[in-house]
């Protein structure tokens, strides 16, 4: 999802230095950060780089923190917590390092105060990371705190809900730009629709949380916040009125775990929540895309029984969509070939550790 990631970043008019496997890399300052946090649909945090340097061992590391000035960051009567990646010879446990680490501040804190931040597991405060491989470490302030790949409006998850970040981003690598048709049978608790409401209206992710690591941070102002957020709801819009979002379920529960979410949204009066076999859904004349999730079939047995599923979504794309771009997103990939159409391309992509395709159909007229 990087490439999604950094071209959100862009068109947010800032420029991408760098674009790894799993991070996007650029040049800000602490209102970017804020930005970044408020903006970004498809990222899972932002990692604002305090100091890097060279350390071999715990003891080097331990020097190095503490030189670091940490009071003029981290509130005297606040309270942090540190994550880590580490990948270090002498280092066992990445639990040694952060205890190191967390170490070095008090003691920093002790020396100049006397008195030190609380310091624990929750992610509700100041947060920090540490990247540490080899010989080189970097220490950043997590900004984020919890993710922000949770977007916030999901009250009801309903079962093995998508998570919103990856919704957004299998969106964004169809292309589809708010102003056709998006049709999503197999809604679930109705997430696809609902970053798609999201994504027409340009209403930021940003708009559903109230608490970021950035605010407990010496530098968080609210008055730049404040700003931020006036400057996000005046860019939101008005869809157009010939677009239409569409979601189906043949399961009521699941219907009423949408219409929840989409509430808590705020986008309830976008979206058209249809009872119906996913091979009923209303596919209304126009261009647009229709995008479906289905189950994976983890367990044994489960994937034959899906077969035919997976067989009448392309008998659904060619009998019912047509002049439409089809998608299926599933972590089953064996039967997602098993559509019956020639995938015009596929998207590599990851749900947590599986592995995962979007497998897009172009639907011509006949």
């Amino acid at each position: 999802m990087s490439e999604v990631v950094a071209q959100e970043v862009r068109d947010l008019n800032l420029k991408v230095d760098k674009v790894d496997r799993l991070s996007v890399e650029l040049q800000g300052d602490f209102l970017t950060a804020m930005k970044l946090n408020l903006h970004l649909r498809c990222a899972n945090r932002v990692l604002l780089e305090a100091v890097s340097f060279e350390a071999h061992t715990a003891n080097d590391l331990y020097k190095h923190v503490r030189k670091f000035e940490w009071e003029m960051h981290i509130p005297l009567n606040g309270y942090f917590t540190i994550d880590s990646f580490v990948h270090n010879d002498t280092i066992r446990d990445n639990r040694f390092a952060n205890q190191k680490m967390k170490d070095a501040i008090a003691d920093r804190f002790m020396r100049e105060y006397q008195k030190r931040p609380d310091s624990g597991p929750n992610r509700d405060k100041t947060c920090l990371y540490m990247h540490w491989v080899e010989n080189k470490c970097a220490l950043y302030f997590d900004t984020t705190g919890e993710t922000i790949a949770k977007h916030g409006y999901r009250v009801n998850p309903w079962k093995a809900p998508m998570l919103e970040s990856l919704a957004a981003a299998a969106i964004k690598n169809t292309g589809w730009n708010g102003e056709s048709h998006f049709i999503n049978p197999m809604c679930g608790s109705g997430t696809l629709a609902i970053e798609a409401a999201l994504i027409a209206a340009n209403i930021i992710p940003g708009m559903f949380r109230e608490n970021y690591g950035f605010m407990h941070l010496r530098a968080f102002r609210k008055e730049d916040f404040d700003q931020l957020m006036q400057e996000a709801i005046a860019a939101e819009k008005d869809v157009p009125s010939h677009m239409r979002i569409i979601a189906t379920d043949h399961d009521a529960r699941a219907l009423r775990a949408a219409e929840q979410n989409a509430e808590e949204a705020g986008v309830d009066h976008m979206i058209e929540f249809v009872k119906c076999d996913y091979s009923e859904t209303e596919v209304p004349f126009g261009p647009g895309i229709v995008i479906l999730n289905p189950e994976y079939g983890e367990r044994l047995g489960e994937e034959e029984e899906l077969l035919p599923v997976y067989q009448g979504i392309g008998d659904f794309f060619k009998q019912e969509c047509a002049g439409k771009r089809g998608y299926v997103f599933t972590g089953n990939i064996p039967l997602g070939k098993r559509v019956g159409l020639k995938a015009s391309r596929r998207i590599e992509m990851q749900n947590g550790r599986i592995d995962c395709r979007l497998f897009e159909y172009k639907i011509y007229q006949s």
